[in-house]
Parts: C-alpha cells; structure tokens; sequence
C-alpha cells in the first residue's frame, strides 16, 4: 500500500444554517433512541431463540413494543431515594452517565463528507459535525461517561454499589488504554484523527484487513467499555446483587440502562468508522454498483454494519459466562496492552519504512526476522525458566519447606513449597485421665487399690 495521508478538508462542516444544524441533531437522537428500543427487543429475542425459550411476544407485532412498554413503566414505578445517599451526587449520576453517551455520535459519519444529500433544498453533508480531533473527543467523551457510574456507585451510601463503583473504574482504566494503542494503529495508516478522513483513508481497503491486530484488540475493550456479559463485573449480580445501580428505581435506573445500550450502539459506530469502511459499501456491492456509496444509500450500508455488530455484543451474552474479576485484569494488563504497545510498535515501523519508499517484500522481509526473533527469545526464555522449575522440584525437602508464620501472618505456600510436618499429640490412655470432682491424689490411689485386687 503506498504513503496514504487523507487530506483534512474540514471546510463543509459549519457552514449549515441553524435550523438545518437542529435537525441533525435530532436525527442524531431519534437514531440513537429507535436503535436503542430495537436493540433491547432484539436482544431478549435472540436470546431467547438460543435458549430454546419464547421471547417477548405481547406488546406490539412479534413483541415490538415491549422495550417502549417497558420503559413506560419505568418512568411509572416510584422513585426511592435511600436514607444514607448523598442526595445532590446521587441524582446527578444517572444523568452524568447518560448524557456523554449520546454526545460521541456527534461526530461520526452516516455518509460521504462531500455535499451528497438534498434536506428542504439545503445540500448538505450526512454527519452533524467534524473535528481534526474527533477520536480524541470520543475518548474524552467515554472516560466523562464513566464518572456516572463510579458516583452512583459512592453516592448510594451502601457497600456493593461501591464495589460495583470501584469495579466498573479499574475496568475502564484497564481497557481504555489498549483501546487507545488501537485507535493510534489506525491514525498512523489514515494519517488523521477526523471522522470522515479516517473513511475516505479506507477508500481502496478496509482497515480491518489491514490492521485485524487492532480490530480485535478494540472489540474486546469496546465489549470492556461497555460493562457488557463477560465483562459485567460492575453489576455483577451473582455477587453485588446488582452492582453500581443496586439503590436505583424507576427513571434513575431507567438512565443507567439506557446509557448502556447507547454505549453499545457508540462503541459499534465507532468501530465501523475506523475498521469496516463506514458508511462504504461491502466489496461485492461496490464493485458493480457506482451509485452504491452515493446519495442515502451509505446510511444504510452503515446501520447494517452497527446492527451485525449490536448481534455479536447479543452473541456473546446468550454464549459466554462471566469471567472472574482477576481473569478480567490479567486479560486487560497482561495480554492486551502487552500486545497493543508491541503492535503499534510494529506499525509504526511499516509506516516508517513505506515513508522511505522501501520496497514492501523487504519490509515483509525485515518484519518476519523480527518475529522470529522474538519467537526464539520466547523460547529460550520458557527452556530457562523450566530448567529452573525442574530444579526446583528436585531440591531436597528441607529447601522447599517453609515457615509460614515467618511475616508475622499466615500466609499460603508457594508453587512448590510444603508445609512443615506438624507433630502429632500422644495418645492419652485412661489411666492418665483425671475424673471431674476428684483429686489426682484420690485417682492415683484408687489405681493403686485396683491393681492390688
């Protein structure tokens, strides 16, 4: 692929009237809103099917309605405010967590970026507006989101909404910096940080065949992001009954719900954006089809996309069990952003060296020697390290027995170490035992008159 730098011609945006700007903006909540109500019903009706078990069938034509008849409750329930919550923080926290979650769509593109479509005889562009920094607003805006949760959860005045609190933040600190080792993967290749330059950089390929590292590193953080099954520790109801929103009722819960499923549809624009073409139409279809990215018809190859993407976040809720919390960490830690840092490296390194207009077999040349490289260190590393495993289990017992109270505190032996044996009490015989109410002096010589008999 050559030198690819998308040109940030940013110059279309702004220029719309005020009332042309409104409409946008409303789209922009009317989509997020409808999709939203789609997708819960959806979800609860894939689920279902997975599980051989009928879903909602009653409000509505195959139970359409049933996510609006369900929110109508909500709002309809009554609204409890515990004894012991900080009261201005814990009505403020559903909003906090709701309002962000709509405010990242604002940048993503639902068409080209030229002047494309016709709204009252006004040409305008399919996108509410652009930045030369839009990414880093979406992060900026998904780290705010989760004050939301984190106060909900410190407000409540109750011990598992805190824990869930506590949970839900050291996940997003652990994810969102893998998250962002993939988003800088695509700005080396795109050469920009805009929205729609990021889609028009994706014009001869794809960067999820570009970048699949990447691709998959952000679909598991955006699942991380999310608190969606597996990583739903914050509400984790096996264990913290139900999280963070424990001590919420009617329109309060209501929010944190909707800002979840908002984040899901956030998170899979936003995937679309910078993996999948946009608002670009599949291979097949473009080839033979001229028209296929022109006109409305890119809104929707786009909602297509986000729509596979809300089923793999039902998928994988109907299909994997919750991970531990640890599991959570070490995946987070110990593989993702291990493994971010040295593809961005790696990345970096290609685009470096197209820069130098080297040839791309060299740089496949240079790359696999790297590779290798850092196979065969591995596997000097793993032959060390069980030398000295197996050393270690052949060393006599005295080594490998420990004193466990050595800290002052009990603690577990390692891999490897035993216990010290613990002496065993004698056996007391019936002779030694002395009767309750009697003194030694009177047993001792009742046995002697017994032994005389």
């Amino acid at each position: 692929m050559n030198t690819l730098l998308a040109a940030e011609d940013l110059s279309m945006f702004g220029t719309d009237p005020w009332w042309l700007v409104a409409i946008k903006a409303v789209f922009c909540f009317a989509f997020l809103m409808v999709t939203v109500l789609f997708s819960i019903v959806w979800e609860r009706k894939v689920v279902a099917w997975m599980q051989l078990r009928v879903g909602p069938n009653r409000h509505g034509p195959w139970g359409l309605l049933q996510s609006l008849a369900d929110g109508v409750k909500l709002m309809l329930k009554e609204d409890v405010i515990v004894k012991k919550a900080d009261k201005v923080v814990y009505v403020l926290a559903p909003i906090i967590a709701a309002i962000p979650a709509f405010m990242a769509i604002a940048v993503i593109p639902f068409g080209p970026a030229g002047n494309e479509v016709s709204i009252f005889g006004q040409r305008t562009t399919m996108q509410l507006t652009d930045l030369p920094i839009a990414m880093l607003y979406v992060l900026a805006v998904a780290s705010v989101g989760i004050y939301g949760i984190v106060l909900a959860g410190w407000s409540s005045g109750s011990t598992y909404p805190l824990l869930g609190g506590l949970r839900s933040c050291a996940q997003m600190i652990s994810y969102e910096i893998a998250m962002g080792a993939a988003f800088a993967s695509v700005f080396l290749y795109s050469g920009s940080m805009s929205t729609s330059a990021i889609v028009e950089a994706q014009a001869d390929r794809w960067f999820v065949i570009l970048l699949p590292v990447s691709f998959i590193i952000y679909i598991v953080t955006m699942v991380g992001e999310t608190n969606r099954a597996p990583f739903d520790m914050p509400e984790s109801e096996g264990d913290l009954v139900g999280g963070f929103n424990t001590e919420y009722s009617s329109i309060k819960f209501a929010l944190f719900m909707l800002a979840e499923y908002v984040n899901m549809v956030t998170v899979s624009a936003v995937s679309v954006t910078l993996f999948l073409g946009g608002w670009r139409a599949p291979y097949p279809i473009s080839t033979f089809w001229e028209g296929a990215n022109h006109g409305w018809w890119p809104m929707l190859w786009f909602i297509v996309k986000v729509q596979l993407l809300l089923f793999f976040f039902i998928w994988l809720r109907g299909t994997l069990p919750r991970v531990r919390y640890d599991q959570l960490m070490k995946l987070g830690w110990k593989v993702l952003i291990p493994v971010s840092v040295v593809w961005l490296m790696l990345v970096a390194t290609v685009r470096a060296l197209r820069n130098e207009n080297i040839a791309f077999s060299n740089i496949v040349l240079y790359v696999a020697g790297a590779v290798l490289g850092l196979l065969l260190l591995s596997f000097l590393f793993d032959t060390f390290r069980d030398r000295k495993a197996k050393a270690q289990a052949a060393a006599p017992e005295k080594e490998r027995v420990f004193d466990p109270m050595a800290g002052g505190f009990p603690v577990p032996p390692k891999p490897g170490q035993s216990l010290p044996p613990v002496p065993r009490r004698r056996p007391r015989r019936d002779k030694d035992l002395v009767v309750s109410g009697a003194s030694d002096t009177a047993t001792a010589s009742e046995g002697k008159e017994t032994d005389g008999v």
